[in-house]
């Protein structure tokens, strides 16, 4: 039996899903190394759990990566990226492509160390523009990949990894495993600064409004976009699944519950118990319409999400109104 020096390795640990999916491994008694290139005090979450090993490393760089996975692990799960939300990504789509530096060496260097399992976390971006131009969209087959006409930015770093992890399969024999995330959101998410998602970016307009009484709330456009918003239980148990079944191909891990953005506002405004003014504003939008095949999925995991949208973004909205009161009382609110 080959000897790891951990069970797992999460890079992009000090993000979102990734502080989550630390935590998961954790809880299963699992050694884990957990490394970002954030220092330790812009982690999203505390990673001094039993068993675990925080480092900080920029795994864009080669020799990084390598560091990283010194002495080689069981699983290995990619979740770094250089990313955020649609105001951030389209506005920043070299940053993004440049992303494929980290792509390309935490895979070469996880193929250098011999690892049993490598995950990569790709993006519903990855699907063709010309599927995705109606409110009423038809809900996206992983066969929707092709032919490419994804996210310009994010979507194309986020398909070519998708293939590198496949030829090093083919090429090298190599175990990888591919999840296309739909909109992940839950606590511990960024939730200001520009990178934050439309669930946050509503929890917190929300919570805003609640605590300085002003009603107004900004929309992007006209709010009759579509979306369907995953809640990060159901991600990391489907993040867990798949990386450790025998099933090789990119599959959705999303919800299938199709909103509107207006409708994703008027739910967390229900939530936080206040009727706000819309006030719809321009701002980037992205495609018109994207939603979850979940068929795929289902089928060769039993994998489904269980958490409606709004038992997450109840859980969600509390967080992130906790967040705004500590930040204005000059506090660090952790729970």
């Amino acid at each position: 039996m080959t000897v790891r020096a951990v069970d797992a390795v999460v890079t992009g640990a000090g993000g979102f899903i990734g502080g989550h999916l630390v935590r998961a491994l954790a809880a299963e008694g699992r050694s884990v190394r957990a490394v970002d290139v954030k220092p330790f005090d812009q982690w999203c979450q505390r990673t001094d759990h039993p068993g675990v090993e925080s480092m900080v490393a920029d795994v864009s760089l080669l020799p990084e990566a390598q560091r990283a996975l010194q002495g080689g692990a069981g699983e290995v799960y990619n979740l770094a990226a250089d990313m955020g939300g649609m105001g951030f990504i389209e506005n920043n789509k070299a940053a993004c492509m440049l992303s494929v530096l980290t792509s390309t060496h935490v895979l070469m260097a996880a193929h250098e160390a011999g690892v049993d399992r490598y995950f990569y976390s790709s993006s519903a971006c990855v699907y063709a523009a010309d599927k995705q131009t109606d409110t009423q969209v038809t809900a996206l087959r992983e066969a929707d990949a092709y032919p490419a006409m994804p996210e310009d930015g994010y979507g194309w770093e986020k398909l070519f990894s998708e293939r590198l992890a496949r030829h090093f399969h083919e090429d090298f024999g190599m175990a990888t495993r591919v999840a296309r995330f739909h909109n992940v959101y839950g606590p511990w998410g960024t939730w200001d600064g520009g990178r934050e998602k439309a669930p946050a970016a509503a929890c917190r307009k929300m919570a805003e409004a609640v605590l300085d009484g002003n009603p107004e709330i900004e929309i992007w456009g006209d709010g009759e976009q579509t979306r369907s918003f995953t809640y990060i239980d159901d991600c990391i148990d489907g993040v867990l699944r798949l990386t450790r079944s025998e099933f090789g191909e990119p599959v959705n891990i999303g919800s299938s519950e199709l909103v509107s953005i207006n409708q994703l506002y008027a739910l967390v405004a229900d939530i936080a118990g206040i009727e706000p003014t819309w006030v719809h504003v321009p701002g980037p939008l992205g495609v018109r319409g994207r939603n979850s095949d979940n068929t795929l999925v289902q089928s060769v995991l039993g994998w489904q999400p269980s958490t409606s949208l709004r038992a997450g973004m109840t859980e969600t909205y509390g967080w992130v109104l906790e967040q705004v009161k500590a930040r204005r009382a000059g506090t660090a609110y952790s729970n």
